[in-house]
C-alpha cells in the first residue's frame, strides 16, 4: 500500500501526481513540456515505480513554473507514499553511464532535505527546454521529498545525455533506497527510532 496521490494548484500551475512505490515502472505523463515528459517516463521505468503526472501550466510564459511544480508535487507524493519509512533500505548510490557521460547519484531518505548538484551543461537549451531547469526540478524534488540528494556528473559533453543520466541515476538510487530490507523487520532505519526531522 505504498501509494500516494497529490494535487497542487496555484495561479501558475495545476499538477496531479499518483505514485506507487511497488509498481512495475508504468508511466502516464502529460506535462506539456516534452523533454520533462521524457525524463519522467524514464524515471518511472528505471525506478520501477508506477507514475502518473498530469500538469497544466503557464507555458505561454516559459517552462519554469511547470517544471518546478512537478518536482514539488512528485517529491510530496514520494514522502507521502513512504509513510513512516519502516523497513526501508534508506541509503543508496549508483553510477550511471550514458554514452560519453558518467553521473554519480547518492541519496539518503533521511527526512532532512538537501541537494548537492554538481552538473554542468554546455548549452542553455536542450531543444526548447532550458538546461537550468534540470537543477530546479532536482531542487524542488529533494526539498519536498525530504531526501538528502547528491548528483554529480563526473564527465560528459552531450547535454541530453547528462540530463538523462541524472534522472536515471535518481531513479536507480531511489529504487534501491525505498526497497524493503528483509532483515530490518519493519524497523525505522535510524538510531533515533524515527526519520523526518
Amino acid at each position: 500500500m505504498r501509494k500516494a496521490a497529490v494535487k497542487r494548484t496555484t495561479k501558475e500551475t495545476d499538477v496531479e501526481v499518483a505514485l506507487d512505490l511497488d509498481g512495475a515502472g508504468a508511466a502516464t505523463i502529460a506535462t506539456g513540456v516534452g523533454f520533462l515528459d521524457h525524463m519522467l517516463d524514464l524515471f518511472a521505468r528505471h525506478s520501477r515505480m508506477d507514475l502518473t503526472v498530469k500538469a497544466k501550466g503557464d507555458l505561454h510564459i516559459d517552462q519554469h513554473h511547470t517544471t518546478e511544480d512537478v518536482g514539488i508535487t512528485l517529491g510530496q507524493a514520494l514522502k507521502q507514499a513512504l509513510g513512516d519509512m519502516a523497513g526501508i533500505t534508506r541509503y543508496a548510490d549508483v553510477h550511471v553511464p550514458m554514452d560519453e557521460t558518467l553521473t554519480r547519484v547518492a541519496l539518503d531518505i533521511s527526512g532532512r532535505p538537501f541537494l548537492v548538484f554538481k552538473v554542468a551543461f554546455s548549452h542553455g537549451k536542450i531543444g526548447t527546454f532550458d538546461t537550468e531547469l534540470v537543477r530546479e526540478w532536482f531542487q524542488a524534488f529533494a526539498m519536498h521529498s525530504g531526501i538528502t540528494l547528491h548528483v554529480e556528473t563526473l564527465y560528459g559533453t552531450n547535454d541530453h545525455h547528462i540530463s538523462e543520466s541524472c534522472f536515471k541515476g535518481l531513479a536507480r538510487a531511489l529504487r534501491a533506497a525505498v526497497a524493503i530490507d528483509p532483515r530490518a523487520k519493519g524497523e525505522v532505519p535510524s538510531t533515533k527510532g524515527t526519520l523526518g526531522g
